[in-house]
């Protein structure tokens, strides 16, 4: 489940990704079956059954657009590096409440989206290589700090890159 920014943020961040592919740095645009977006995920499951996660989640969309700034670059462990956005009380309590919602469907949920556990990003580039990240730290800041904003949500499949609004 993810929250999916405006066409202005959505624009901005496309264009950090062509920007980095130019230097050489695959992004997620290139990556598997080239259909990802730009996103900020609030709960990743490894197992579910779509009709009654859909059903459940439905209801938690109503809550208008998240501002987001990021001002930061980061990285996990095999190279994966993302934007890192300072995150209030209300994105924090959406996650929960994501979480809530798909784990009581019977859904499972991947360990790193645990509330306490969770880490808010927005993945850039999937697999980093050490040699690469001056030239992928010196893109991103050139274009942060960034105000964006997330103003819809959807599940996606991130295997397929299949996407059903919420």
């Amino acid at each position: 489940m993810c929250l999916l920014f405006d066409r202005r943020s959505e624009r901005i961040l496309r264009g950090l990704w062509d920007r980095l592919e130019e230097l050489g740095v695959p992004t997620l645009k290139s990556h598997t079956h080239g259909r990802h977006v730009p996103h900020l995920s609030l709960a990743v499951l490894r197992e579910w059954d779509h009709d009654k996660v859909m059903k459940a989640v439905q209801p938690l969309m109503d809550g208008g657009p998240v501002n987001l700034y990021f001002d930061a670059l980061g990285t996990f462990r095999r190279g994966r590096a993302w934007l890192v956005p300072a995150v209030g009380v209300e994105v924090l309590h959406r996650q929960e409440q994501a979480v809530s919602a798909v784990t009581a469907t019977g859904a499972d949920l991947h360990r790193h989206y645990q509330p306490g556990r969770w880490v808010p990003h927005c993945t850039l580039a999937p697999r980093v290589p050490l040699v690469a990240l001056p030239i992928l730290a010196a893109a991103v800041y050139d274009v942060l700090p960034l105000e964006t904003t997330a103003d819809h949500a959807a599940l996606i499949d991130s295997g397929t890159g299949q996407v059903w609004p919420l």
